[in-house]
């Protein structure tokens, strides 16, 4: 009796795809971890303020800035929508907490750190905060762009990084952060330090942090911070700017909180860096010819994004797809490339190149902010084939050097093809790949 063929599943946008794989590959899937989902968000971040790691509440930071300024200001950084940080849960209890402390809400910003990214609507910012956040308190993204709302930190070890952040925030009297720890191709893990470092820096900090000198450190990995010069950069970048406290999160592979901590920078990332690296970190025995990763929403709203999913099991400890293979993303794309001048300077870089060699050796003669997603990329692109399944934007995948396929089934026809149409090959489901963080057992070519 012949066994019936398995449905496999990745998602795409806010739904899931569907696809069967060929008899002649052999298929394995991994996933992140699991752990039981927090079901009341907002609750739980009121626990988490209550009892902070490594630093007095919020509402005691609150009191003491008031203490030294009887109209002290606060700000609180939280993410953009390419994150999916709960911050409609979040926020709320932290107004709260800097409003038991002396801080009214008049005397309260929210700041939408959105680096070099486009700026939000007033629809989004809804949709992001809730509609009693954007009623109670003023509401403004960062300015990347515009060197007249920024301050000056001063060059920042251990490589002389110039520092910017937003005036905003350097001249309030307390500065809170939001934001998810997750596995970041540069900062090793993500964070609150980097909602404030990197989301509401001016753009020579991007461009810097950025560039050749860092992507090229060995210590500048994904799910790294010992070692790492980006995380020093951005964890002094983030204290000069007036980084007191963090309120962050870990999510599931379905974007569901499974831990919140509150306190200092430090503590929170650490604390939730010993979760995360026990939820994201997988074991697999060998590399694969060929990877399906999944993406999903919010990621996979535009190309520069969504592209996260090729370059961080390219670039995992080992590379999870061996040299010659393929990986497939199926992702919606609904805003192209995107739409943010990092964004453009991506899109751009890969489609004037003449090889992937090329984007790399342009960024060496010169780099701005948003063309590190682009060499990432092309060094990618430089150890395997990438083809982009099931997008709204064809031909903006094209036009930056990838392959286009209409479905998953067409990429992993074009993908068996690619290496040469083998009796068998190893394929490997990844659902959630920037949830997932597969490490290679087996030595290379053993």
């Amino acid at each position: 009796m012949r066994e019936r063929p398995v449905m496999h599943r990745v998602p795409y946008g806010h739904e899931e795809m569907e696809f069967l794989a060929s008899p002649w590959f052999e298929v394995d899937t991994v996933t992140s971890g699991t752990l039981e989902p927090v079901a009341d968000v907002a609750g739980a971040a009121r626990d988490a303020l209550r009892a902070p790691h490594g630093s007095p509440p919020l509402s005691e930071l609150a009191r003491d800035a008031v203490a030294r300024n009887s109209g002290a200001t606060a700000v609180i950084a939280v993410t953009d929508l390419t994150r999916a940080s709960p911050d409609a849960a979040l926020v709320p209890p932290m107004l709260d907490e800097l409003s038991r402390g002396g801080i009214p809400d008049a005397r309260i910003t929210v700041i939408v750190a959105v680096g070099l990214h486009r700026p939000t609507t007033e629809a989004e910012k809804r949709e992001k905060l809730g509609d009693a956040v954007v009623a109670r308190v003023r509401v403004v993204d960062s300015d990347g762009r515009d060197p007249q709302k920024w301050a000056d930190l001063g060059p920042i070890p251990p490589y002389g990084v110039p520092g910017y952040t937003q005036k905003l925030v350097k001249e309030a009297d307390l500065v809170a952060a939001t934001g998810i720890v997750e596995p970041h191709q540069y900062a090793g893990w993500s964070g609150g330090r980097k909602t404030v470092a990197i989301g509401c820096c001016g753009e020579p900090v991007i461009t810097a942090t950025h560039g050749m000198r860092f992507l090229e450190d060995p210590g500048v990995r994904l799910a790294k911070i010992d070692g790492n010069p980006f995380h020093d950069t951005v964890t002094e970048i983030a204290r000069r700017a007036g980084l007191r406290f963090c309120l962050n999160v870990v999510t599931d592979d379905r974007e569901r909180v499974v831990a919140l901590a509150a306190g200092s920078p430090d503590a929170v990332l650490r604390e939730l860096v010993r979760v995360g690296s026990a939820l994201y970190t997988k074991p697999i025995a060998k590399q694969y010819d060929v990877v399906v990763a999944g993406v999903g929403a919010p990621k996979d709203v535009n190309l520069y994004q969504a592209s996260r999913a090729a370059t961080y099991l390219r670039f995992a400890p080992t590379p999870v797809v061996r040299e010659g293979g393929v990986i497939v993303i199926p992702a919606q794309l609904p805003e192209g490339a995107g739409e943010g001048a990092g964004e453009q300077r991506f899109f751009e870089a890969l489609e004037r190149a003449l090889s992937p060699a090329a984007v790399v050796e342009d960024a060496r003669r010169h780099f701005e902010g948003g063309q590190q997603r682009a060499v990432m990329v092309a060094l990618t692109l430089q150890h395997c084939l990438i083809v982009v399944a099931a997008s709204e934007a064809a031909s903006i995948v094209q036009r930056a050097k990838l392959r286009v396929a209409v479905d998953v089934e067409e990429a992993l026809e074009i993908a068996y093809e690619h290496i040469g149409r083998p009796k068998s090959a190893s394929l490997l489901v990844v659902p959630r790949a920037l949830h997932t963080l597969p490490i290679v057992q087996a030595e290379v070519g053993a």
